[in-house]
């Protein structure tokens, strides 16, 4: 095992190749022909069908479901991609099991839901392996419009404002496009490339020009943009994140855990990827779950995600608090951290709401990730913040004109990938609407 420069008990190599290999295989492998049929004779087809009413890009369930259990996936794709062109991906990390499968009339009935997630990953795959871009774009409006951006919402948002002719520059700060997609959802979930596959995918449709390490607030300004382009869209998600207080030196190592899970995405060689012996995660959320359940794959002895509420509070859905039970990871509730000592971290015994008591103890851990929580980086001059967020009105309009935003960075979203995939659809939609009747 190699050690790493910040920890002794930060080491690399803990697991042979073998076992990663294994560790982080797809979790939920793609349906077979047969087992798709089988699949979707569950469904009822319901008329009033709750399931497409939970689906935040307003997927049309039952149809795609008949179209598969017809014999034409790709047909279900369509369907699929029309209203949430990001379908494949939102198969393979939505929470369908508090969404659309939560919804579902065998859920109530039975227990078990139509497996929808898995069914939308099983036409949407089928379409993509075909090649090509179903899609096509409608006649040049002759205006352009720069999303900046190109996770989730700024995707959908350049995909729709194609297909509807406008011409589309898609700027991103970082290496590669995909946003939180291919950083920030874990390994196990989109094997393979798949996120750099669908982004590929969706710019075969033309007309997105794509330009990266171009950052908002230092490398261009919105006023820049505002001359330059007929439009603006927003999706430059939450770039920062809350630091955890009483951290000292000389502790254990404390870092995000998005950076954790970035840094484990952009990995070619798992087994040169250090990590602690004893790992705590501080948070509730997916991002804890995906961080907690990834250290325990990579090797780490003992992991505890510590949340400072009580458990039913925790934002991470049942399924993935079952997933985390099932490979390790010990979820403890009702831990409000209180800052590092040399073994680990201190924490105080708190109520249901979070509020810490007298009561303090400790938890040995030689790394600590943080998910508590990302915050918007530098606001553009001129725009109006609710929450801490960008705020809007309708389908993305900000205060400014000619400005719109849409995904985890603007006001009243979920901050899921299927609710920014939502958001920046409309807002094109809206955006078309403004310059064609300007």
């Amino acid at each position: 095992m190699a050690p790493s420069p910040h920890s002794p008990g930060i080491v690399s190599g803990r697991l042979s190749r073998e076992a990663l290999a294994e560790n982080f295989a797809d979790i939920a492998p793609n349906f077979t022909a047969h087992e798709a049929l089988v699949a979707a004779d569950r469904c009822y087809f319901c008329y009033d069908a709750p399931c497409t009413l939970a689906c935040p890009t307003s997927i049309d369930v039952p149809l795609f479901i008949r179209q598969i259990a017809s014999g034409v996936p790709e047909a279900a794709a369509m369907t699929i991609l029309s209203q949430n062109v990001l379908g494949g991906m939102c198969a393979r990390v939505c929470p369908t099991e508090t969404l659309c499968e939560e919804a579902c009339v065998r859920e109530a009935a039975e227990g078990r839901p139509v497996e929808i997630g898995r069914l939308q990953r099983y036409a949407t795959d089928a379409l993509m392996a075909r090649g090509g871009q179903p899609f096509a774009r409608a006649a040049s409006s002759g205006r352009r419009v720069a999303v900046v951006g190109a996770g989730p919402a700024g995707l959908a948002c350049a995909h729709r404002l194609a297909m509807l002719g406008h011409e589309v520059v898609l700027l991103d700060g970082r290496e590669k496009a995909g946003g939180l997609n291919e950083f920030g959802i874990a390994a196990y979930k989109a094997v393979d490339g798949f996120a750099q596959a669908e982004v590929e995918w969706l710019l075969g449709i033309g007309g997105i020009s794509l330009r990266q390490g171009v950052r908002l607030g230092r490398d261009l300004t919105l006023d820049a943009l505002l001359a330059d382009f007929d439009a603006v869209f927003l999706g430059i998600g939450l770039g920062g994140v809350r630091g955890l207080a009483g951290a000292e030196s000389g502790g254990p190592e404390v870092r995000p855990a998005v950076d954790f899970i970035a840094e484990l995405r952009q990995a070619r060689d798992l087994a040169a990827l250090p990590v602690g012996r004893r790992v705590v995660v501080i948070g509730g959320g997916m991002t804890a779950i995906d961080a907690g359940v990834q250290a325990k794959k990579l090797g780490a002895e003992e992991v505890t995600i510590a949340y400072r509420r009580g458990r039913g509070r925790m934002a991470a859905s049942r399924y993935e608090q079952e997933l985390a039970a099932s490979v390790g990871v010990r979820i403890l509730a009702n831990a409000a951290p209180v800052g590092t000592v040399p073994a680990g971290m201190v924490f105080a015994r708190s109520d249901e709401e979070g509020v810490p008591g007298e009561e303090r103890f400790e938890i040995a851990a030689d790394q600590v990730l943080t998910a508590i929580g990302q915050v918007l980086g530098p606001v553009p001059e001129g725009l109006a913040v609710a929450g801490g967020k960008i705020a809007v009105t309708g389908p993305g309009r900000t205060s400014l004109a000619r400005v719109w935003a849409g995904g985890d960075c603007a006001a009243g979203g979920d901050d899921l990938t299927v609710t920014a995939v939502a958001e920046g659809r409309d807002a094109a939609i809206d955006i078309h609407a403004a310059l064609m009747a300007a």
